[in-house]
């Protein structure tokens, strides 16, 4: 078995990479960190590495072309980051770059693939979102939306594949905090203890092998999304601007 995992340099992206190959499944790894994947190529064997830029569409066709041939039994659309600040005020450029990364790739990848996966009835398709998917974010207006559209084009699709009886799956990854270098730089506190990138990528892998589509690691963020069904949008986003707002000193930006 073979897996693709696009941002694997550090955090659920490198945790991902590690469940996998401990499970024995060859990989190929991809990121913007050369000597990271180097490293990482050196340390797990069994690895094929592929240095990309995934905020510039030709890279991400690149990458493609890379696996196209390679037997990839599954893609994991891992790499992504978000930015901080009001909407008037952040840096249009990098909120291009980031829409390009979080929507742009994932939507790439996953159609490509899908293609390759329905042609021989097999293959798994786990897109890392957000707990941030079900939510409207004030101060992070575009991650939160980004991760919104990976949610929603991750269920859409299952139902497509679910109505001609396919066997190919697909997963959304959506955890609530996680402990990765993300939180540190932007720094972050939560008031939730936030899970470790190891426990939430072995959940995820084992959702996406099971074939669950949506997968919330922890019982508070289950509990979240269950509620968020039910509290109006306005009152959701008053409850997220707040949550923000503590973050308001912090830089908030990350490329994985």
């Amino acid at each position: 078995m073979k897996a693709l995992i696009t941002g694997a340099t550090s955090g659920i992206g490198m945790s991902i990479a590690k469940n996998l190959r401990k499970r024995g499944w060859e990989l190929i790894l991809t990121g913007r960190n050369e000597k990271v994947l180097k490293h990482m190529q050196k340390v797990f064997g069994g690895t094929e590495i592929i240095t990309a830029d995934l905020s510039v569409k030709s890279d991400v066709f690149r990458v493609y072309d890379f696996c196209k041939d390679k037997n990839i039994d599954m893609l994991v659309n891992n790499a992504g980051y978000g930015i901080f600040g009001r909407f008037d005020e952040t840096n249009l450029n990098d909120e291009i770059d980031m829409i390009n990364v979080n929507i742009t790739a994932v939507h790439i990848l996953m159609k490509l693939f899908l293609r390759d996966f329905r042609y021989r009835n097999y293959g798994i398709i786990l897109n890392v979102a957000s707990l941030a998917g079900f939510l409207t974010g004030p101060l992070m207006s575009s991650y939160y939306a980004s991760k919104n559209y990976v949610v929603r084009l991750s269920i859409a699709v299952a139902e497509e594949l679910r109505r001609e009886k396919s066997d190919v799956k697909i997963t959304v990854l959506c955890p609530g905090p996680v402990s990765t270098n993300f939180n540190s730089r932007a720094g972050v506190t939560f008031s939730v203890k936030p899970l470790s990138a190891d426990y939430v990528a072995d959940y995820a892998v084992r959702k996406a092998l099971s074939g669950q589509l949506i997968a919330v690691p922890g019982l508070m963020m289950k509990a979240g999304v269950a509620l968020s069904g039910f509290v109006p949008h306005r009152i959701l986003a008053m409850l997220v601007y707040g949550i923000q707002k503590r973050k308001e000193s912090a830089d908030g930006t990350e490329k994985i």
